[in-house]
């Protein structure tokens, strides 16, 4: 969950600053038809089982550009490898993430950003970015378990 209010802005058709291609286009519509958190590997499987040629060295770097762009939020999973989901909105948001089976659900995290912004602020540091990981386990998988 990388955060900073600082992050580069996407260009007017959705797509992220840098190479427009259509494996790019690819990967950014089949991350938005996605409800949840997808790795690359698990991004790179649905492309192509839907039929569309790409590597995973692909979907990697196209990943890391549209995070880069701010078109993802990013978190981290239990064994510290990134997962990506479309971002509905500017700017960043901060998630609580299921341990268990990957839920995830959006948190309001107002505090934070302030919190951070008055850091910048009293240190004179410019462009500042946080992480926040805020993990647990879902009423279903508590009431399972």
């Amino acid at each position: 969950m990388n955060g900073g209010r600082s992050g580069r802005a996407a260009r007017a058709d959705g797509v992220a600053p840098g190479r427009h291609t259509p494996q790019r286009a690819a990967v950014l519509r089949a991350i938005a038809a996605s409800t949840r958190f997808l790795s690359a590997q698990e991004l790179h499987a649905r492309l192509v089982a839907d039929g569309v040629s790409i590597g995973l060295t692909t979907v990697y770097r196209s990943v890391q550009a549209l995070a880069r762009g701010g078109l993802l939020d990013v978190v981290h999973d239990a064994a510290g490898g990134r997962r990506y989901r479309h971002r509905p909105a500017a700017g960043h948001r901060h998630y609580v993430l299921c341990r268990h089976c990957g839920h995830s659900q959006p948190v309001d995290a107002d505090v934070v950003e302030e919190w951070a912004d008055g850091v910048a602020g009293r240190t004179g540091f410019s462009a500042v970015e946080h992480t926040l990981e805020l993990t647990g386990l879902c009423p279903t998988c508590t009431t399972a378990g």
